[in-house]
């Protein structure tokens, strides 16, 4: 019987245990699967703010003294082409529009319009305002719910959209949600081919739908309990089902790949066979699960309940889609047997123990390292450059598709009353400071105009409202909210949707450094106590910049710049979206270092086996290539398909993904980590002995 450790004893315990891990799991399917379905209903469309800041606190107060009518409130636009505000139609209309909002109880009040306030000049636009009287979560589901009736309050001649940062979130989570469900049918049956490919039998290719099954309904049964606790934003469960997917098929490739290699290569035993491919791929899905766990931690940096949410989303996701990996999968493999291959293809059993394919590519890497390496850096930083001029800011009204109501409103909002009307700044001051804080207002540059002073119902508090000079999305209000801050009284705080912005534009530039900073730390130290050999543990990490620049140096040319905006169907902003920087890096880091540790764990198990540098490389490369060959054409493959349709953010996240993972696979982990362990040598694998005494005995070989 094969030695192994305690991985390699855990997947022997479940090849004689099948029935009970079965059943196990199917109790874990149904009980959460219970829940799964209530999900997506359940999940919070907002939660795009910086906790506990300045606007923040002013959402508060407003919604609290000044009948809800803050950022979360809901504003409705009323325009006509033809009649104006006296008018009997429109005056009808607006009746109508005001009872559609009373008649729900998320609703505060409604403020009807008002000469010189909000009503345009030529009379033709006006504006309906409702307070909130619920929290930013339960707008956006009121805007969502209101909509429609809302445009139907219109007629006559008149044209009703409702509009403002609830609606605008109501519209792009549609919108969202649609393009989620086309990017999933477009990708499962691409994703099928290639795993048919990949594993070349129609059976081994299941396997990886059944670990992304089981991680989706599992992890959406979580999330929907874990909204008794707190909001979770709908993105969570997004992201919950692209990690399920692509990590589903690493790890699934990975193993089954391995248990190939020992049944068909070695002549083991199922049972056995099981056992050494835990013993070796399970310890290095193991620890690759962890640092993709230890990478999206550290987004909980970050004070954004939506940010954190999505983190924890992907993480359950991960937690479940690992535990299915370590347990169910080597639990039916071992019951498959040599039916794992049935109805497979013609090179199904093909290099199973060693890839031919790989091994020549390797020997060819060993005797010629400087060209190709110096081949690859100088794609990935020619790449990477334009990331210097890489500009951030959060979403504008461009998210939203054209034809929406909350970009209709916008516009029309716009073009009645500026173009900073849509993005009113709320200031809360001390009412005896109302009229110095007034008097800041008005000498401002940047604001246009300011509406009138509105009183706290005890009279403590004065509300004014100024208007920009430029639309919500320009750096220069970013600018004007900044002078405000410096120049008012004491006591006075600026908020608003745009300041909200602003604030969490703030927050994620300063925390951007510490996160990857944090996650870069993070992943070093886990290849540390997996490899036991600092040097190639610092390269697997610094590697990983280079595809991730490139990346984002990609991202500038096409959402920044422009290129490619009508091929791929959007408009540009000017600038990426704010949050793409930390949280798009730590899921690249986190997808990178699943390769990283494949290719390494595999070459160290040569290492420790023959302690020849040439077969740790060649070896590694030839046992490891061909499963991060086609992992990675699985996974850009579906991280394409979100470039290709749906709003502006998740072509962002397509493009950054699928540009990164190509890159990693191709040029990081089958060219530059191979040429440094060609450059390196032994060296590569020196461990001081001060550090062998602190690090726990880790090995990937078996005996």
């Amino acid at each position: 019987m094969t030695t192994v450790g305690p991985i390699g004893r855990l997947g022997r315990w479940t090849a004689d245990h099948f029935r009970l891990v079965l059943i196990a799991w199917v109790v874990i399917a149904v009980v959460f699967g219970a829940f799964a379905p209530r999900a997506e209903k359940a999940l919070s469309g907002a939660g795009w703010e910086s906790s506990g800041s300045e606007s923040t606190r002013v959402r508060a107060v407003v919604q609290r003294e000044f009948g809800g009518l803050s950022s979360a409130g809901l504003m409705v636009v009323l325009h006509s082409d033809t009649r104006t505000v006296t008018d009997s139609a429109y005056t009808a209309a607006v009746g109508r529009v005001a009872a559609v909002l009373r008649s729900d109880k998320r609703v505060a009040s409604v403020v009807l319009p008002s000469s010189g306030v909000s009503i345009s000049r030529d009379g033709r636009t006006a504006i309906v305002q409702a307070g909130a009287a619920a929290d930013t979560t339960a707008m956006v589901a009121a805007a969502e719910h209101l909509k429609g009736k809302l445009r139907a309050a219109g007629g006559d001649g008149v044209q009703v959209a409702l509009t403002g940062a609830s609606g605008m979130w109501s519209d792009f989570n549609t919108a969202n949600r649609k393009a989620m469900m086309k990017s999933e049918l477009y990708s499962w049956p691409v994703t099928m081919v290639i795993l048919l490919i990949a594993f070349g039998s129609l059976v081994a290719a299941g396997l990886p739908l059944m670990l992304t099954i089981l991680g989706l309904i599992a992890s959406a049964g979580v999330l929907f309990l874990t909204t008794k606790l707190g909001h979770i934003s709908i993105w969570a469960m997004n992201f919950a089902l692209m990690f399920a997917l692509a990590l589903g098929i690493d790890y699934a490739l990975f193993i089954v790949h391995r248990f190939r290699g020992a049944l068909f290569g070695n002549g083991r035993t199922p049972r056995e066979a099981v056992a050494e491919t835990m013993d070796t791929a399970g310890k290095a899905v193991l620890f690759s699960g962890l640092t993709v766990l230890v990478s999206l931690t550290a987004v909980m940096l970050v004070p954004s309940p939506a940010f954190r949410s999505m983190a924890l989303g992907i993480m359950i996701a991960v937690l479940f889609v690992l535990g299915a990996t370590l347990t169910l999968l080597p639990a039916v493999l071992a019951r498959l047997g040599t039916r794992v291959d049935k109805a497979g293809l013609p090179w199904a059993h093909s290099g199973e123990s060693r890839s031919a394919r790989f091994a020549r590519w390797g020997e060819l890497l060993w005797r010629h390292p400087c060209p190709f390496g110096a081949a690859a850096v100088a794609i990935l930083v020619a790449l990477a450059i334009p990331v210097f001029g890489l500009q951030t800011g959060m979403p504008s009204i461009k998210v939203v598709p054209k034809g929406d109501s909350s970009r209709i409103g916008y516009n029309l909002v716009q073009q009645a009353f500026g173009p900073g009307a849509p993005g009113s700044l709320q200031i809360v001051v001390p009412a005896a400071d109302a009229a110095r804080a007034g008097s800041v207002i008005a000498a401002d540059p940047g604001i246009a105009r300011q509406l009138p002073v509105q009183r706290s119902a005890d009279g403590a508090l004065a509300l004014l409202t100024a208007v920009p000079v430029q639309d919500p999305s320009a750096k220069a209000v970013g600018s004007t909210i900044d002078r405000l801050r410096a120049a008012l009284p004491p006591g006075a705080s600026v908020g608003g949707a745009t300041a909200e912005n602003h604030d969490l534009e703030h927050v994620l530039g300063g925390k951007t450094p510490l996160v990857i900073g944090v996650v870069m730390l993070l992943g070093f130290l886990l290849l540390l106590i997996a490899l036991q050999a600092p040097l190639i543990a610092a390269v697997g990490v610094v590697t990983n910049l280079l595809a991730v620049g490139a990346a984002f140096g990609v991202a500038r040319l096409i959402f920044q710049d422009g290129y490619g905006a009508g091929f791929l169907g959007f408009e540009s902003q000017g600038f990426l979206d704010a949050w793409g920087p930390v949280f798009f890096f730590a899921m690249i880091f986190a997808i990178s270092m699943d390769y990283t540790v494949f290719l390494l764990s595999s070459a160290k198990e040569h290492w420790d086996r023959t302690g020849d540098a040439r077969e740790a490389m060649v070896g590694g490369l030839a046992h490891s290539g061909r499963v991060i060959f086609a992992a990675g054409g699985v996974m850009v493959a579906v991280f394409l398909t979100f470039a290709l349709s749906g709003p502006l953010p998740p072509k962002e996240m397509g493009v950054i993904l699928g540009v990164a993972v190509l890159l990693d696979a191709l040029l990081v982990r089958l060219i530059l980590v191979p040429v440094a362990l060609r450059l390196l040598g032994p060296a590569a694998w020196a461990l001081p002995r001060w550090l062998d005494r602190i690090l726990p005995d880790i090995r990937f070989g078996h005996s």
